[in-house]
């Protein structure tokens, strides 16, 4: 039986009015999917004849919290379990403008960066629409706080899942159920050509957050397999179509790894790569994880690799830091209960 998270309020509706039911009755039973129920029963100003057909038709495919990781700075990081069983992660970090829940897409992750302890094992496979939903439903209901913002950064290439994630941004975007603006959303690929081309024909408002984390092709190659199928030129060529279609700000994650991508010579070529190119370079020190040898570089080297990205007139910033005290990298806590 399919989820009924999976369903935007139109296809509700198409589903009541067959029914022979008045069409009003869609947009309660959305509402109530959109408060995170867990049974049909707690819709209580549905008729039980009408709850009694969609147990007939449908299931809520709960999303249960296996365990939960709580920083001194607020950030609290999920290991949730699935209806079958997989594990994935996500995130909530507290911001002064709101929460803002990371997501994950998939359950595990085909993309083999090597930096990432998400990619360890592969993907087992997508998460659906609903499933995502579940997870934003999840924690807001664990906390009892309203999600102002999502980052689709968790476990998984959110390109991959294309048609899913579109249906997901479809229904936290509706005004009758979560209502989070396309403003309020960022999506984080690790550089899928055609798919960055598709997602810019659509001209969402969302932000586009490219995994780069190096200044060129070869060096890309060593940390990131997708460098593999398209090259540097080709992932900045479909970024420039996407900035001119949406006339959106592009982010570039760029992970610092000690003496791999962190030279001087590194930033000058990226600053170079970048030029003329309507972006923000987003620097973060990547998170140690067990089974990779890669290391961060102290401080002076980040600040320096700022300094020479801003004179060259590129936005730069350096990530805040959340959830140091925790199993902070995408991948590291789902690692622990899998092994």
């Amino acid at each position: 039986m399919y989820d009924i998270r999976d369903l935007s309020l139109k296809e509700i509706e198409e589903f009541i009015v067959s029914l022979g039911e008045p069409k009003f009755r869609a947009k309660q039973i959305f509402k109530w999917i959109n408060n995170g129920i867990e049974d049909f029963d707690e819709m209580t100003d549905i008729p039980k004849k009408l709850r009694d057909k969609l147990k007939e038709n449908f299931i809520i495919k709960n999303i249960f919290i296996e365990a939960k990781q709580e920083s001194s700075d607020g950030t609290v990081k999920y290991l949730l379990r699935l209806k079958d069983g997989n594990l994935i992660e996500a995130v909530l970090m507290r911001y002064s403008y709101g929460n803002s829940v990371c997501i994950s897409t998939q359950a595990g992750c085909n993309m083999g960066c090597s930096f990432c302890a998400s990619t360890i094992g592969g993907k087992i496979r997508d998460l659906s629409p609903g499933e995502m939903l579940g997870e934003v439903l999840a924690i807001s209901k664990d906390q009892n706080i309203r999600i102002s913002n999502i980052v689709l950064m968790g476990t998984g290439e959110p390109l991959d899942n294309f048609d899913n994630v579109l249906k997901f941004l479809e229904l936290i975007n509706s005004k009758e159920g979560l209502n989070i603006g396309m403003r309020h959303i960022t999506l984080s690929t690790c550089g899928l050509v055609p798919e960055i081309k598709r997602l810019a024909d659509l001209r969402l408002q969302l932000t586009l957050a490219i995994s780069l984390h190096a200044p060129n092709n070869d060096k890309r190659k060593k940390i990131m397999p997708i460098a593999n199928r398209y090259s540097m030129n080709e992932l900045l060529e479909a970024c420039r179509y996407y900035v001119e279609k949406t006339n959106r700000r592009i982010t570039f994650e760029y992970a610092l790894i000690k003496d791999i991508n962190d030279s001087i010579e590194d930033a000058k070529e990226l600053s170079k790569r970048l030029e003329g190119l309507l972006c923000h370079v987003n620097l973060i020190p990547v998170n140690p994880v067990s089974e990779r040898n890669f290391e961060r570089p102290d401080r002076k080297r980040i600040e320096n690799f700022r300094d020479i990205l801003e004179s060259h007139g590129i936005n730069t910033t350096i990530r805040r830091e959340l959830g140091n005290d925790i199993d902070a990298a995408c991948g590291q806590l789902r690692r622990r209960f899998i092994t």
